[in-house]
């Protein structure tokens, strides 16, 4: 689903960001291999090249994160997420997004399906943003986001969904 959303195979010839996802898809995969002991034979080079990914493309999706099918990552480059963020089905990250909480050991962030994260964005804390909502280019999420609406500034300030919006998304307030 996630290269899908990418144009299909080819897009490994030219998206970077698709890398990263993959990659990131196989060790969710290898951490369900059994016994322990194999799993771990597995885990360290996947580890060494996580690493290496992670610094060469400047995406770091760490094993641990929940991520819903057809994540779709534009451009690469200064994206961190804190392994305990949530994100839902069909979500877009643009570059320098960060997903994380406000402090150490802090609560993450939860992402509902089809949220668009813009240039350079952050979410950061306890906060819950619902299916559909958009959040604009750097701009700084501090506090929940409905379903449907969009988030603007420094700390954002969430607008009101346009009339037609409003009646798309008066039953749909469910989260992942």
């Amino acid at each position: 689903m996630d290269v899908a959303r990418y144009g299909g195979w080819g897009a490994l010839l030219h998206e970077q960001s698709l890398w990263a996802v993959l990659w990131f898809r196989l060790g969710c995969a290898l951490l369900r291999i059994q016994p322990r002991l194999l799993r771990r034979l597995f885990l360290i080079p996947w580890y060494a090249v996580f690493k290496l990914l992670e610094s060469v493309l400047g995406i770091s999706l760490p094993l641990g994160l929940q991520v819903g099918g057809g994540l779709r990552i534009w451009h690469f480059g200064n994206i961190f997420v804190n392994r305990q963020t949530v994100i839902g089905s069909n979500c877009t990250l643009r570059q320098g997004v960060t997903l994380g909480s406000r402090y150490d050991d802090g609560p993450s962030p939860v992402l509902g399906d089809d949220v668009d994260l813009g240039a350079h964005s952050q979410v950061l804390g306890a906060v819950t943003v619902g299916n559909r909502a958009r959040i604009g280019s750097l701009s700084v999420v501090l506090t929940d986001v409905p379903a449907g609406c969009t988030a603007v500034g420094i700390p954002a300030r969430v607008l009101a969904p346009k009339a037609s919006q409003a009646v798309d998304n008066s039953a749909d307030h469910t989260m992942p």
